[in-house]
């Protein structure tokens, strides 16, 4: 069993922050394959797949600056178009959960934001590349780093 599958034992509902979605889409040569497996996953209906709207915000940012309107499209079409894939907003229960994790843990506004997604939503798991994320213990943080074979 590979390091990826290992992780995901058991994983019903998984969180994914920025960095996966990037490696994904341009086509890291490490990480690409182990995210391309996890939204294989997601996209088969094994695991279903969430992020925050932070997300959308964090990957259109290099596109829109240098006019990458494909690219741009791209990341939407990711996020938004696949019906194992949900995209939520912060409402005010993750707001205030957001709040707690950012006292707790002093991690930044929008890591705060997509932790607080995850668990709003009884999420399994987060997947993300931030080491600094895994002092977190109220769910598992899985890094990208770590499930590569």
């Amino acid at each position: 069993m590979t390091p990826c599958a290992v992780a995901l034992a058991g994983v019903e509902r998984l969180a994914v922050d920025t960095a996966p979605v990037i490696y994904l889409v341009e086509q890291h040569p490490t990480y690409a394959p182990i995210v391309r497996e996890v939204f294989r996953r997601i996209d088969g209906g094994q695991i279903l797949g969430f992020t925050s709207a932070v997300t959308l915000t964090e990957l259109l940012v290099l596109p829109l600056q240098k006019g990458d309107v494909a690219l741009a499209q791209t990341y939407r079409d990711i996020l938004l178009q696949n019906a194992q894939f949900s995209v939520r907003n912060v409402d005010p229960a993750v707001a205030e959960e957001a709040a707690r994790l950012r006292s707790k843990y002093r991690v930044r506004t929008p890591d705060a934001i997509q932790i607080a997604t995850a668990i709003c939503l009884q999420c399994d798991a987060l997947l993300t590349n931030d080491a600094a994320l895994q002092q977190v213990t109220e769910m598992p943080v899985l890094l990208v780093s770590e499930l590569a074979p």
